[in-house]
């Protein structure tokens, strides 16, 4: 932990010299091979006297304390508060961003709020949240600064939630993920042209990510899919994508379909509409996936989690509000009895749709 004095700048583990002298990067994917004062696409980890390093340990574009449904986690501890950062800098290309300007950021002059792990963590507890999430940007390229937060939280009950594309390599995979209670993975779309295209990425190793939370870890976690008009919203592919999704997870991981609107270097789509997100939907809960969400717009039938045996509402949603909280204190249908998977308190919170920004520099550790 690092507890003294704040460094930005700090050492990491997942890298290899090359026999040109450059050196790889093994924290995700595209392993990217730097020379001395390059940094990755990541924007943050940089080859310093042939040591990669993270740039921005400790330094964050903001906190807020936010509805953890916002996440999206439908079935993580609902109507609970989240303190929620990010940092700067992403390992994918998405021309889709919505979050770019954090994301897509080259200015340190974004990274304004500057806070050790300890901090975060007291300032969580002091805010009432239960939980802590590492998001905005993808806090897999934060790796060190996030397992230390996640750490700090541990000590105090503060349970952690990473909103991640799940681009990660295997080694630094099993670490980061080894701290988390909670994750929404973003899955973009289910081809390969489309990540490579409009992500730079590719599918494959996503994949590997979700397979690996199912088969090796306890961490409870649901997944996104932004639907773009032409792009990733055809029934073909969303066929695939949720029969893969419920023979290789299960089906009982929550699906979010969200709207997407035009932004960053994608301008000439036209928003989503929301008949396509109601088809997701209704494809997603004809192959067996039991919890299927609508996203970004208004709807309450979308938003709401059903009992899967009897149908019963069992959490009512209007946006980010709660209504209906028809489960037992045990987590289960309290008409039938069947179990609602998931993380439940015997009642729900009562935070609400606020979003509170706070400034960590004025919380002082005790």
């Amino acid at each position: 932990m690092k507890t003294a004095i704040l460094q930005t700048v700090v050492p990491t583990r997942y890298w290899h010299i090359l026999a040109d002298g450059r050196v790889q990067c093994d924290l995700c994917p595209r392993a990217c091979q730097l020379k001395i004062g390059q940094r990755g696409l990541c924007f943050v980890r940089a080859n310093q006297d042939q040591t990669i390093v993270l740039t921005t340990y400790g330094r964050s574009s903001g906190f807020c304390v936010d509805p953890i449904e916002k996440k999206p986690l439908n079935h993580f501890l609902p109507g609970t508060p989240i303190l929620s950062f990010g940092t700067a800098g992403c390992n994918l290309t998405c021309k889709f961003c919505q979050n770019w300007d954090m994301s897509k950021s080259r200015e340190m002059d974004t990274l304004a709020d500057q806070a050790d792990p300890e901090t975060i963590a007291q300032a969580a507890q002091q805010l009432g949240c239960r939980s802590v999430a590492y998001t905005y940007n993808d806090p897999v390229i934060f790796h060190e600064y996030a397992i230390d937060v996640a750490q700090a939280c541990q000590q105090l009950g503060i349970k952690s939630v990473a909103v991640t594309a799940g681009y990660i390599c295997k080694e630094p995979r099993t670490e980061f993920f080894k701290y988390m209670d909670a994750a929404n993975v973003d899955l973009k779309a289910f081809s390969e042209d489309f990540y490579h295209r409009l992500t730079g990425g590719h599918l494959q190793p996503v994949l590997e990510t979700l397979l690996y939370l199912q088969q090796e870890t306890q961490v409870w976690f649901e997944l996104t899919t932004l639907l773009i008009p032409g792009e990733n919203d055809s029934e073909s592919e969303i066929e695939a994508m949720t029969q893969w999704v419920v023979e290789n997870l299960g089906s009982h991981v929550p699906l979010h379909f969200t709207a997407f609107h035009p932004d960053w270097k994608m301008l000439n789509k036209p928003p989503t509409p929301s008949s396509t997100l109601t088809r997701a939907r209704q494809i997603a809960l004809k192959n067996g996936v039991r919890y299927a969400y609508t996203g970004n717009v208004h709807d309450k039938t979308g938003a709401s989690t059903y009992c899967h045996q009897c149908g019963q509402r069992l959490i009512g949603r209007d946006w980010y509000l709660l209504s209906d909280w028809n489960l037992t204190p045990t987590g289960q249908c309290n008409q039938c009895g069947t179990a609602c998977a998931g993380l439940f308190d015997a009642q729900p919170g009562q935070w609400g749709a606020t979003r509170l920004p706070v400034r960590l520099r004025d919380f002082k550790r005790v």
